[in-house]
């Protein structure tokens, strides 16, 4: 238990973390990956490189410093860090590792004048504060999955039943379970995490799921990345029956019973778990706006489903805008998504339910245009790698 002079040191800790957060969790991650390559495999090395997760890292530090105090106002960064870790399956065993390497990095960059042996032992005891509140919820979502009908604990060997081109670079894999057992259901916008051996080195991914809980296969959807190293080895090395390892569905990015007006608005490949709400929702009668965003025709996944379903449902709109149209490309705008064009396409009451996802600059625009548009921020919902507070920044 904190004492009120460790929490006060802790406290004290915050103007450090939000010059120089960065900074210590880059210099963490190189240490811990260098020397205990057994953690290796449950960090992204792409969100390495691209220093997301260091960021991510930092303000997430940071922001349990600043509410050291009131850990309850941490509620949803806990819930979404709860469940990523469960898509990955972290362990309580990995949970000291992680603590032994953020204290040495703590007193290596700052340097033992300014990390002193107190400083260290308050943060020491905080970390393992938040470490329990992780562990004991995340024990929760795995006795929860392993309990349900179709549920698991740890991987499950799934094959791919079928592998099918969406657009020329999203192809999706309709993933069965060898046991032949049933499956575990999930919420639309959940999304699920696989283990994967590449060169010899065990890697893991989270990727959304694409289709509605149907009990008998789950379909994932994959964009190629430039330089992906597991998305091009799903493109070009996985075939029909091969198999994969999976863990069971998290997240909580998911759509909620509501009878408002709903707006999916995504980019890109997000339009996978919005794939899955919409299908959720068109029987519901509520007013459907489906926004997507794509560089042309040929990158634009699922078009011809949503339409479909805009034929069978007239409570469904669907708005799509090309940033780089090809000459016979049909698009209803071109260029990026604009505040002038979501105040056109959404409906006049703002009193609705906005998921969007897309890469981070299409979701920090969105975010400040439904905000602009006087959409309620406790309805406007997305996923997103880190704490929202990077997408207002």
């Amino acid at each position: 238990m904190l004492t009120t002079t460790q929490r006060d040191l802790i406290k004290a800790t915050v103007p450090l973390l939000e010059s120089g957060g960065e900074a210590l969790t880059t210099h963490f991650y190189r240490m811990m990956l260098s020397e205990f390559p057994q953690v290796r495999p449950l960090f992204n090395q792409a969100h390495q490189a691209s220093g997301d997760q260091p960021r991510a890292l930092a303000n997430g530090v940071l922001m349990y410093a600043r509410h050291i105090d009131r850990l309850e106002a941490l509620g949803p960064l806990v819930k979404q860090v709860v469940n990523k870790h469960v898509a990955l399956q972290i362990l309580p065993e990995h949970y000291p590792i992680v603590g032994g390497c953020l204290l040495r990095a703590i007193r290596e960059v700052l340097g033992a004048e300014v990390a002193t042996d107190a400083v260290i032992d308050a943060w020491a005891v905080a970390y393992q504060q938040l470490a329990d509140i992780f562990i004991g919820a995340e024990e929760q979502l795995y006795q929860q999955n392993a309990a349900a009908p179709g549920g698991w604990r740890g991987a499950r060997r799934f094959r791919v039943a079928r592998k099918v081109d969406e657009s020329d670079e999203i192809t999706s894999f309709h993933l069965v379970p060898v046991d032949g057992g049933p499956l575990l259901d999930y919420l639309p916008g959940q999304y699920i995490g696989m283990r994967l051996l590449l060169d010899g080195e065990e890697v893991r991914r989270n990727y959304s799921l694409s289709a509605l809980a149907n009990g008998r296969e789950y379909r994932i959807s994959v964009k190629r990345e430039l330089g992906g190293r597991v998305s091009n080895h799903l493109h070009d090395n996985v075939r029909e029956g091969d198999e994969l390892d999976l863990f069971p569905p998290a997240g909580d990015f998911s759509l909620s019973e509501s009878d408002k007006p709903l707006a999916l608005i995504t980019a890109g490949v997000g339009i996978t778990p919005a794939l899955a709400m919409l299908d959720a929702a068109r029987h519901s009668g509520r007013p459907i706006h489906f926004i997507h965003c794509a560089r042309n025709a040929d990158v634009h996944a699922f078009r011809d489903w949503v339409d479909a379903q805009v034929a069978e449902h007239p409570q469904i709109r669907h708005y799509v805008c090309y940033s780089e149209p090809g000459a016979a490309d049909q698009a209803d705008a071109t260029g990026y998504l604009s505040q002038e064009l979501l105040e056109q396409w959404l409906p006049a009451e703002r009193d609705l339910d906005a998921y969007f996802l897309g890469p981070k600059p299409f979701m920090a625009q969105v975010k400040r245009h439904l905000q602009a548009l006087g959409v309620p921020d406790e309805q406007s919902r997305y996923e997103f790698f880190g704490p929202a507070s990077a997408l207002d920044s």
